[in-house]
């Protein structure tokens, strides 16, 4: 059996006797993420009206900048992502007569509730609304109140140099080799892992590429005109769904950032990669601008046409995120015109023109898979969920819209099916009823699943996991083919 590996671990010689005093840094090292861009994010999530008092904050200097985000916007500290590692070594060093000391350059409000919440400290020195205590202005802080060599300090970066350097020994959190050899040429040196994925990895995911296969609805239009074998349009349509892709990543990014406090209260979600702070939120901020940026550029080489359709989309998610999302019912009308929106977007790339037979079986089949994923979600919760308008008391509601959204889906479909245009399409007419108990019964079967609590992801990409769904789209397909 493999050894484990110490959380711990003395570098560059064995140290003195501990000083009474430990000194600890809480962005970064104490928590994984920032706490000025953890409560800015919120305030301007709650009223986007204080972004146009930032430039005036940031005027008077950053300190003065983090208690006013402070005042308007305390943080809540049972939700902040705590290093386990880092609180396990201050809870041994704690028994082991150290007196533990917050030294911070977060605002003084967000480092007393942190300190409260944690009950681990006994002092807390932190900015305080003139002086930002960072970097050289904490060495001199607390060389003032402990003197030199007096104090252990515990940090995570080059930021930190200053106060290792006044300090009798340094305690680094997960930081890189070149760091640690550093200073370990000039004192004793404790190393305290910090596991984490690797920054790309963790972009990567947190653009959630496994979502781009709900792009593959621009293919509809070509589908349902029997064009999939123009190459042209196929062409047209890749170039579209690479252009709607990167803008729904950059809209999922903005959706965890705005979101990142009710995620962190989810039992999956809290793993994202934001809510995780594993991409911190000025990264996540960059990475959705370039990837907003990188498909209206693409969507522009495509047609003017196209790009309005994607700006409306984008907008639509946007509001989604911002906004809509904690507004009961009108919530799951705005997730089923993102998915409508796809399908214009095929439309108007490839020139087909979208009948009203298929944007009212969209408009109903959608409709019913939105109300599936608010009913699941409220289920397998129990009572209220983070982020949401939903209680447990809006079960039978969501029970009993949804499942009849999705059945006028098929009613449409088989009025659709005995309709004059399909003749035009189809030489076997009658082969297509076929589709209508098809389409029933993968419904039923989806609620069915989520009324016993099976359902634990968004329905669209619980179906591409589901055996069922896939014999159901083949016996469709062979249905379709047969009425050719």
């Amino acid at each position: 059996m493999a050894k484990q590996q110490p959380i711990f671990q003395v570098v560059g010689g064995q140290s003195k006797a501990a000083p009474p005093v430990l000194c600890v840094d809480l962005d970064g090292t104490l928590v994984s993420g920032d706490l000025l861009w953890e409560s800015l994010i919120t305030l301007l999530k709650r009223n986007p009206l204080f972004l146009f008092l930032l430039p005036f904050w940031m005027v008077r200097g950053r300190a003065f900048l983090k208690q006013r985000v402070a005042q308007n916007e305390p943080i809540d500290p049972s939700r902040l992502p705590y290093r386990e590692n880092v609180l396990a070594f201050l809870q041994k060093s704690r028994t082991n007569g150290q007196i533990l000391v917050l030294a911070t350059a977060s605002d003084e409000l967000h480092a007393i509730n942190v300190s409260a919440h944690l009950g681990l400290f006994s002092e807390v020195v932190a900015s305080n609304g003139i002086e930002n205590l960072s970097g050289r202005r904490k060495a001199a802080r607390l060389t003032e109140r402990f003197g030199s060599g007096g104090f252990d300090y515990i940090g995570n970066g080059w930021v930190d140099v200053p106060a290792w350097s006044a300090a009798r020994r340094a305690i680094v959190v997960g930081a890189n080799r070149r760091l640690v050899q550093h200073l370990s040429r000039r004192m004793p040196v404790t190393v305290v892992s910090a596991p984490r994925r690797s920054t790309a990895r963790s972009a990567l995911l947190a653009m959630r590429p496994y979502q781009w296969v709900k792009n593959l609805l621009l293919l509809v239009p070509l589908i349902t005109s029997h064009a999939i074998l123009n190459l042209h349009l196929v062409a047209l349509s890749a170039i579209g769904f690479t252009a709607f892709s990167l803008c729904a990543s950059s809209m999922y990014i903005m959706n965890d950032l705005f979101d990142i406090q009710a995620d962190r209260q989810h039992p999956k979600k809290r793993f994202r990669p934001i809510a995780a702070a594993d991409v911190s939120i000025p990264l996540g901020f960059a990475i959705a601008l370039v990837l907003a940026l990188v498909g209206v550029v693409i969507a522009l080489t495509v047609s003017k046409a196209f790009l309005l359709i994607l700006a409306i989309y984008m907008a639509a998610a946007t509001a989604y995120s911002a906004y809509l999302k904690r507004i009961a019912v009108a919530d799951v009308f705005a997730l089923a015109t993102l998915y409508v929106l796809r399908i214009f977007g095929g439309g108007v790339l490839t020139g087909i023109e979208i009948s009203n037979w298929l944007l009212a079986f969209a408009s109903f089949f959608f409709l019913s898979l939105a109300f599936l994923k608010r009913y699941a979600e409220v289920r397998r919760k129990q009572g209220s969920v983070a982020g949401r308008a939903y209680t447990s008391e809006d079960v039978a509601w969501l029970q009993g819209i949804g499942p009849s959204s999705g059945y006028m889906a098929v009613l449409v479909l088989a009025l659709y099916v005995n309709s004059p245009e399909v003749r035009l399409l189809y030489r076997h007419q009658q082969v297509l009823w076929f589709l209508c108990p098809l389409l029933l019964f993968w419904i039923a079967m989806m609620w069915f699943r989520a009324s016993r609590g099976l359902l634990e992801d968004d329905p669209v990409l619980e179906a591409i996991k589901d055996p069922i769904s896939y014999v159901t789209a083949f016996a469709a397909a062979v249905v379709l083919t047969a009425a050719l």
